[in-house]
């Protein structure tokens, strides 16, 4: 960096003197004009007048010398003034020039060194030096200021950058933790890992709040996770208790059918009908409790009467039409989840449409699968009820407190298609209302149909004809419950198998005793096994509910002496 060297101040010059001109005209002419005056005066004045003339010439003289010597001391007075003005003006032109200096090159120069590393005295000296004691007392203490400055500014920088790797730091391991420590914490807890376990295997921050803050995380969810178990646990044993009796009422309910006449028949059929709802509420609470249903089956169950005892479990079941045109037959370990599923979209779809109207069920086989299509004509869904329906019967919303008060059903069918591997999907419906689509796997299908007339276009609901093997011409009316009286589930004997030769044991209190592959209630009814009622009873003029199922039941009992047929599962069981 080019630095233009201070300038140098003017020599003083003193002013030149000069000669008393003046004087020395003033007194030669004095000196003539007294002489004259004494030349002219008469002869008897003149004395006097040479003593006035030289008195006069001597006081001129003394006042000329008098005037000379002041004139010269007051042009030599402003001489000096002159010359100190020029002084003053070379100095303050010194002065203006150093400051110059300093502003422009002294102070920027050694602010540059300091900023290079240099210390107060090195940027001083490595500095083009200024003039005058003061700018350099100035230029010293500002290297002095400027170096103490960029310590601190150093200082300040360090702790800024040491301060941003530590933010970027814990902004990194807090990302982690909720990204990937906390997740994995919650999986491997709602696995039914222990926290110490978790805590160990988990890789946990190692700054100690961040530390501290997971542990305490995941040992009060471990606490929660293990009390959420434990109360799942115990209400999943309650609904077992509550889904026993219940079945242990639907096989009563359905022995004192056979052995009551038509007068309270249809006060059982409803009864029957209502025992089925509960049956289908304690299978909901069991199920999201993540209990069983209550109801197994060994064997494959066709479609119709999957249909049928889906429909059974609903409270609108009069208003469910049923259109299916496929035989073929759901795996007996699927059978109930996919009949429970159906039934909670079937009663869903009552439920949100007008009372007046009608759901349909539509059953056709594809390639893929069965699929199965739900439609009411109530109003359509918004938006956001349709995420939320599309959400809650994907299976991944597993939390209970999600869980919107007593409206549970699609949780329920989130929970079997996830384990069943069945596909449900909303779609609008052509009746103006929403359309809900099953899709059951290939996987679900039991391998050998069960041999059979094929369902090809049949028209199956609550208050239509009921078809049934053998003479049933008094089958027309509209049942308590949509069920097929001949198809029972595997709690009950199918009616081709003939009565045991022997009573099957029993306990000291009067229970019956089931042996492997049957339920209690097929124990019972083998034990107590009611005798066949005639079926030529005369039907009176006015025709209850109670009449048209003994008729239904008659002509049952005629159809299953001729005729043999798979047992279905019942609508209401």
């Amino acid at each position: 960096m080019s630095v233009s060297a201070p300038p140098t101040p003017p020599r003083t010059q003193k002013a030149p003197r000069r000669t008393p001109a003046v004087a020395l005209l003033v007194l030669p002419a004095t000196a003539a004009g007294a002489a004259a005056a004494w030349a002219a005066a008469p002869e008897d004045a003149r004395g006097w007048t040479a003593t006035l003339a030289l008195s006069s010439w001597l006081c001129v003289a003394v006042a000329v010398v008098l005037c000379s010597h002041l004139v010269g001391r007051a042009r030599r007075a402003a001489a000096d003034r002159r010359a100190e003005v020029g002084t003053l003006r070379a100095r303050l032109a010194q002065e203006n020039a150093g400051l110059v200096h300093l502003v422009n090159v002294a102070l920027p120069g050694v602010a540059q060194q300091v900023r290079e590393g240099a210390g107060a005295d090195e940027a001083v000296a490595a500095t083009a030096p200024v003039s005058g004691p003061h700018l350099r007392q100035a230029v010293q203490s500002f290297a002095s200021l400027a170096a103490d400055a960029a310590h601190r500014a150093a200082d300040a920088e360090h702790r800024h950058q040491q301060t941003l790797r530590e933010r970027r730091r814990a902004a990194g391991e807090l990302e982690h933790l909720t990204a990937d420590i906390l997740p994995a914490a919650v999986r491997r807890l709602r696995e039914g890992t222990s926290a110490e376990v978790v805590l160990a295997e988990l890789e946990l921050p190692r700054e100690p709040q961040p530390r501290a803050c997971a542990e305490l995380f995941v040992r009060e969810l471990a606490h929660s996770e293990r009390r959420t178990a434990a109360a799942e646990a115990a209400a999943a044993k309650s609904l077992s208790r509550v889904q026993a009796k219940a079945v242990r009422m639907l096989a009563d309910l359905r022995d004192m059918q056979d052995r009551h006449g038509e007068e309270v028949l249809g006060d059982l059929l409803r009864l029957d009908h209502s025992t089925s709802q509960l049956g289908l509420i304690t299978d909901r609470l069991a199920l999201l409790m993540g209990g069983r249903s209550s109801r197994a089956w060994n064997k494959p169950i066709v479609m119709e009467s999957i249909l049928r005892g889906a429909v059974g479990r609903i409270a609108a079941y009069q208003r469910v039409r049923m259109h299916c045109s496929t035989g073929a037959a759901i795996s007996g370990y699927a059978a109930e989840g996919v009949m429970h599923l159906l039934a909670e979209l079937m009663d869903n779809a009552a439920n949100f449409s007008p009372p007046i109207d009608e759901v349909h069920v539509y059953v056709e086989e594809r390639t893929a699968g069965i699929v199965i299509t739900i439609e009411d004509s109530g109003l359509k869904m918004a938006d956001a009820a349709m995420r939320h329906a599309e959400q809650a019967v994907s299976g991944r919303a597993t939390d209970l407190a999600t869980l919107q008060g007593t409206r549970l059903g699609l949780a329920v069918v989130g929970r079997l298609a996830a384990k069943y591997g069945v596909g449900v999907s909303y779609r609008p419906s052509s009746r103006g209302g929403t359309g809900v689509v099953v899709l059951v796997p290939p996987q679900l299908l039991a391998q050998q149909r069960d041999p059979g007339p094929a369902l090809t276009g049949r028209t199956l609901g609550g208050a239509a004809r009921v078809p049934v093997p053998g003479p049933a011409p008094a089958a027309e009316a509209p049942p308590a419950a949509p069920r097929v009286p001949d198809a029972r589930p595997s709690a009950t004997r199918p009616p081709e198998q003939a009565p045991p030769l022997r009573p099957p044991a029993s306990t000291p209190g009067g229970l019956p005793v089931r042996s492997p592959g049957r339920t209690m209630a097929e124990a019972e009814r083998e034990r107590r096994d009611p005798p066949p009622r005639p079926a030529d009873r005369p039907a009176t003029a006015s025709r209850d509910a109670g009449s048209s199922f003994g008729a239904f039941h008659r002509g049952r009992r005629s159809g299953a002496a001729g005729v043999a047929r798979p047992p279905e599962p019942p609508a209401s069981g």
